[in-house]
């Protein structure tokens, strides 16, 4: 049943991102290169992409719950209203965003409030399933047992930060075609794995999941190189958005979907930092992301995509091998590595500069 409704939401949405591309056309929303230096396309794109998958998603989980076909009981109907609802306000300031090209200070408004639909209908801690008494740890420094609420409440407020970082984390990562959505299907498809395992046996989610999946898929007939239709502000965000839900709603597998997307995290930490140090604005389009710096390097389009997808199925396939104290210590690993790489790029990048 799972594989029927994966391969029903691939051929949906490369439907629906043919009719969304035709309508955008239409409508004159594109992405121009010559507007922006970092653009790496040479011809006029439509945007909006990112409605074909939201679409794809409500669509095919809709009837799925409708005639039964969701196993188990474990995702609750309205937590996934929540998701979509959120999703529909991402769906709209993308729009406008894609047509207008709202400043980033109107931008974070739908984000913000996508997070605080989606937490108003039960997506936080309570329905990862992580129940007060997962942080009796807390007694051995001191903490009355009895106030675990508050520990609740502290926890939602992490959930709401991690919704808003991977939206952004997909939002900065999105500069290559199709780099965006293959990264978070392979994210979509290790929660499925993991949530098919017996310790976890999360039939429903792998459901869920694999229907994003499909969708990825789909839409990546599309916006693989050279991307005849990108996510759009809406799609970028949406993705993000998915993922990290589908990472709490599958029982908090945060960890899994670190792994899979820790070098966009991590680049995206390094390039705010550069940005600061700079004194330029964190929302300021630059080519200082690592992709842009493998392109550079004089690899193609293609390959640095394909790299990335390496990276991203290697740390995924590690979670099924790791313990929750050794997810940690490769985040740390890798963390490091990347540190290392900004180091060496800044000092070749000062070498350069003072030879010219």
């Amino acid at each position: 049943m799972i594989t029927l409704y994966f391969f029903s939401s691939i051929v949906v949405c490369a439907v629906l991102t043919f009719v969304v591309r035709r309508i955008m056309i239409r409508q004159h929303i594109l992405d121009i290169p010559h507007k922006h230096k970092r653009k790496r396309h040479k011809r006029a794109t439509p945007l909006g992409g990112g409605l074909a998958m939201y679409m794809t998603c409500l669509v095919v989980l809709c009837i799925g719950y409708v005639v039964g076909a969701i196993p188990g009981a474990h995702i609750s109907q309205d937590v996934l209203f929540g998701v979509f609802a959120g999703g529909a306000i991402l769906m709209f300031g993308g729009f406008l965003d894609d047509k207008y090209n709202l400043s980033p200070k109107y931008q974070i408004i739908f984000p913000v409030l996508a997070s605080c639909v989606a937490m108003f209908f039960g997506l936080g801690v309570e329905s990862a399933g992580i129940s007060p008494e997962r942080f009796a740890f807390l007694r051995f420094v001191g903490t009355d047992v009895g106030d675990m609420s508050q520990w609740v409440v502290a926890g939602n407020i992490i959930v709401f930060f991690w919704l808003m970082g991977m939206m952004y984390t997909t939002k900065f990562l999105d500069g290559l075609d199709g780099l965006v959505t293959g990264i978070v299907a392979i994210g979509g498809i290790m929660v499925a794995v993991v949530s098919m395992q017996p310790q976890w046996f999360q039939p429903e989610v792998t459901f869920v999941a694999m229907v994003f999946v499909g969708s990825c898929i789909g839409f990546l007939f599309w916006n693989f190189h050279r991307a005849k239709i990108f996510l759009g502000e809406g799609g970028s965000l949406f993705t993000g958005f998915f993922i990290a839900a589908l990472a709490i709603i599958s029982g908090s597998k945060i960890a899994t979907t670190l792994l899979v997307m820790a070098v966009p995290i991590f680049d995206l930490i390094r390039v705010i930092f550069v940005r600061l140090k700079k004194g330029k604005s964190i929302f300021s389009g630059d080519r200082e992301h690592l992709h842009f710096k493998i392109v550079q390097a004089g690899f193609s389009h293609t390959q640095t995509v394909i790299f990335f997808y390496g990276i991203a199925a290697l740390f995924g396939v590690s979670v099924l091998f790791l313990q929750s104290h050794q997810k940690l210590l490769a985040l740390c690993v890798l963390f490091i590595l990347m540190l290392l790489f900004g180091m060496v790029y800044a000092k070749r990048r000062s070498n350069n500069t003072n030879k010219t």
